[in-house]
């Protein structure tokens, strides 16, 4: 599902600056990244539910090498999926309001922090 209404996707920012906003927010800069490209993940366990979700944000670089503190990276549309075992993560279902909610939040967050300089 893609989440759709913020202003981060299409923002250019630094490397630095989105890693330093996205880790405070609790995202995770693991392994989903190469040069051009590069995931932040957050990981929502939902006990009620048994069932583990992500919202994920997406960017590629527009300048450098991700990794890199001074490369300019642009965002895309960040979007939610959830876990099964062992098929991996599906993005094309109907997700509980709770969740989609608790993207909103987070996202808004990461939205008002790239703004501030």
């Amino acid at each position: 599902m893609k989440i759709e209404g913020f202003d981060i996707q299409e923002q250019e920012v630094s490397f630095g600056k989105l890693h330093m906003v996205i880790e405070e927010n609790g995202f995770v800069h693991s392994e989903q990244w190469d040069y051009e490209r590069v995931t932040f993940d957050y990981r929502f366990l939902d006990k009620a539910e048994d069932a583990t979700y992500y919202l994920r944000i997406p960017a590629y670089s527009v300048s450098g090498e991700i990794g890199k503190e001074d490369t300019r990276v642009k965002l895309m549309t960040p979007y939610l999926g959830r876990h099964y075992y062992p098929h991996g993560v599906e993005y094309d279902e109907e997700f509980p309001e709770k969740i989609v909610n608790k993207c909103k939040q987070k996202l808004a967050a990461i939205e008002k922090e790239l703004k501030e300089d």
